[in-house]
């Protein structure tokens, strides 16, 4: 494992160099837990002498949608509260009569509800968060369920909201009660953040208005305009509680709300023979049967494997630089192929 390590560090070095990121933080490990980490660059390049650590909290973007809305949604179905391939006006009154209740939880996990796909919410719906619901509950289809993949920020902003009806409970609660509390998550919450914690924070995006970069504020925009928690993105977490999530995956704890059943559901291919394929949000890493992915655009990433027991997390902001993804693309993907083969 020793050269693995060496050739992690000098890609991410690289990386940095480049100025692909800041800065990075990154683990790979088992059921047992962190087996190797390192960290590389700077948390802050506007303070001096800023490294970053095993702490640093990230803007962790998307994979909101696995550690808050997928393990929510998983705790759901494995108490029998929620369908997979039932209409959703079957029993969700508020989406009844509209487009969006034909379509099912597993058509939304699998990115094929025919949604529209990513627009902007508040030129569409306005600011009030009671409109932008009804706007997104109650908007024509892109196209018909079942018939293609397209990728959409909506389909995990709807879980969100169907989430909170069948709970009855916000978001950011049942992420806490039902997924981080009982894993020891304890540093991973919705913003925006305390100053007291944004001072730890990696920062993001160039914010046009102040002319600094976002620190403890969410990158996304709907995510902002919703108030930090959502479907979509929000969370901010940090390396040692995202190890905890990963290693649940692969040896889940009696405490927890969603456990094996969930993970094995989720960890296979749900979209038949349309491409590309899809997991339930978790999708196959490209050329390999046996490895799943999952990114954020702020510059995360997780990657799971069962067949191999192993998991892997890569945290950056690259997003302080650069929303080009192409480099960021190259090296996680070199950075799979040195964890897992």
């Amino acid at each position: 494992m020793g050269d693995t390590h060496a050739s992690i560090t000098e890609l991410l070095d690289q990386g940095m160099r480049e100025r692909v990121f800041p800065g990075a933080v990154w683990a790979i490990g088992n059921s047992d837990g962190v087996s190797h980490w390192g960290t590389c660059g700077a948390a802050d390049p506007a303070v001096p002498g800023s490294q970053m650590r095993r702490d640093t909290i990230f803007d962790i973007a998307s994979l909101t949608k696995i550690v808050a809305v997928w393990a929510v949604i998983g705790s759901l179905w494995e108490e029998e509260r929620l369908p997979l391939d039932e209409p959703l006006d079957e029993f969700w009154p508020e989406v009844a009569g509209h487009p969006i209740g034909s379509v099912t939880v597993q058509h939304l996990l699998t990115h094929t509800a025919g949604l529209p796909p990513r627009a902007n919410l508040r030129n569409l719906y306005g600011t009030d968060p009671g409109a932008i619901r009804a706007g997104v509950l109650h908007e024509e289809l892109h196209g018909s369920p079942g018939r293609a993949v397209e990728y959409t920020d909506r389909a995990a902003l709807v879980l969100g909201y169907l989430a909170e009806h069948v709970s009855g409970r916000p978001l950011d609660r049942l992420a806490h009660e039902r997924v981080w509390r009982p894993l020891g998550m304890h540093n991973t919450r919705f913003g925006p953040l305390p100053s007291e914690l944004a001072a730890n924070c990696a920062p993001t995006e160039l914010d046009q208005d102040t002319g600094t970069h976002l620190k403890g504020i969410a990158h996304d925009f709907s995510a902002r305009l919703l108030g930090g928690v959502c479907g979509i993105a929000g969370v901010f977490s940090v390396l040692d509680d995202l190890a905890l999530f990963q290693r649940h995956l692969l040896d889940p704890t009696p405490d927890s709300s969603f456990g094996l059943s969930w993970v094995t559901e989720s960890l296979q291919v749900h979209t038949g023979s349309l491409t590309p394929s899809r997991g339930l949000f978790w999708h196959p890493a490209p050329g390999s049967d046996d490895t799943y992915i999952h990114y954020g655009f702020t510059g995360t990433g997780m990657w799971i494997s069962p067949k191999r027991q192993q998991w892997a997390v890569l945290l950056t902001n690259k997003l302080y630089y650069s929303r080009d993804r192409d480099q960021l693309m190259v090296i996680r993907d070199t950075f799979r192929h040195l964890v897992f083969g």
